[in-house]
């Protein structure tokens, strides 16, 4: 049994901490807001975020950051990635040297270009910062839906022993030495969901999501290993398949955003619509950025930005993505 604190109690955070407890460990969740920490106490249910699924009686839910990382062998980092900076800056007095943080959320910076865990690691020197991402709604992962997941480390001891952790008969983990072809792919795959879901909102068919999906990773493809990252992992559980559950699920924030500004909705209406953090939204720009900065041609983020950012009509970025020059498909394979 090991001692988990989950920090961050929305819906992804309350479902591992459900997932993490009945697989025997020792867990307390944190939360911010004091309002949340009182509802989850009293009702032991997100009755917002995480309808249905019940938190355990005697799992410890605090404000007390510093309590909370008193001495877990794993803090598990679920706040929005909006947040995961001023999270990890308070963290940081209370974490001691060696000290396992796992990112689980998903996003890039806009004004650093830094991933989530450079963003830990610069705030938190002294922990061994690791990912976990995947395909892996919070709805189906609370309600024991199987699911599966990747987990990458610095080392493989310690990417084995937070498979050991999380695995379960409904939670499948693999692990990676790829950390940053995992970030990149969980982040970036919510920006084609927002594409995804436009399409759908605009009354296109499964050929279009078709298309955003395999053209989508490509695109992330050819960013990634321009970074550094991995080929493989781009076609793994962290890159399609995530992308692939984004731009399908009627769980996805992202695609329902976009499904929105395809019905005509403003960014800033769909986000309100939406009721929880968007986090294409804000990987959008970064995303841009980051093609700019590696010269990587990035067509449908280049287009989610124009429509999010400068009120291009979301039909009119579709037909600028099929009236683009001609191109081949793979032109690293000889005729």
């Amino acid at each position: 049994m090991a001692k988990i604190s989950v920090l961050g109690a929305g819906s992804w955070g309350t479902a591992l901490a459900v997932l993490l407890y009945n697989n025997g460990h020792e867990v307390t969740l944190w939360s911010a807001l004091a309002d949340e920490v009182k509802m989850l106490s009293e009702k032991r249910e997100h009755e917002t975020k995480l309808p249905g699924v019940r938190l355990p009686d005697n799992m410890e839910i605090t404000t007390d950051l510093e309590k909370s990382l008193l001495d877990p062998d794993v803090a598990v980092l679920a706040v929005p990635s909006p947040f995961t900076r001023s999270t990890a800056h308070q963290m940081s007095s209370f974490t001691r040297k060696g000290q396992i943080v796992v990112n689980v959320a998903k996003g890039v910076e806009e004004h650093t270009l830094m991933t989530l865990s450079e963003i830990i690691s610069e705030e938190i020197p002294q922990a061994d910062v690791c990912v976990l991402s995947g395909p892996s709604h919070a709805e189906e992962v609370g309600k024991g839906i199987p699911t599966t997941c990747v987990v990458s480390a610095e080392k493989r001891e310690t990417a084995e022993f937070l498979q050991g952790i999380f695995m379960s008969p409904v939670f499948r983990v693999y692990t990676t030495p790829d950390i940053l072809g995992v970030e990149l792919g969980g982040a970036l795959k919510n920006v084609i969901a927002l594409a995804a879901g436009t399409a759908d909102g605009l009354g296109y068919g499964d050929n279009t999501k078709a298309a955003l999906i395999t053209r989508g990773i490509a695109e992330i493809a050819r960013l990634g290993t321009k970074m550094g990252a991995k080929i493989e992992t781009f076609y793994g559980l962290s890159g399609m398949g995530d992308l692939i559950v984004t731009c399908a699920s009627v769980h996805s924030r992202n695609r329902k955003a976009g499904y929105l500004m395809g019905k005509g909705y403003t960014m800033k209406e769909a986000m309100d619509e939406v009721k929880m953090v968007v986090e294409g939204v804000y990987s959008a720009k970064a995303a841009k950025s980051l093609a700019e900065k590696y010269q990587v041609e990035m067509p449908i983020i280049e287009e989610v930005n124009k429509v999010l950012f400068e009120d291009k009509p979301a039909a009119e970025a579709v037909q600028d993505l099929m009236l683009r020059d001609k191109k081949v498909e793979t032109p690293m394979l000889p005729w």
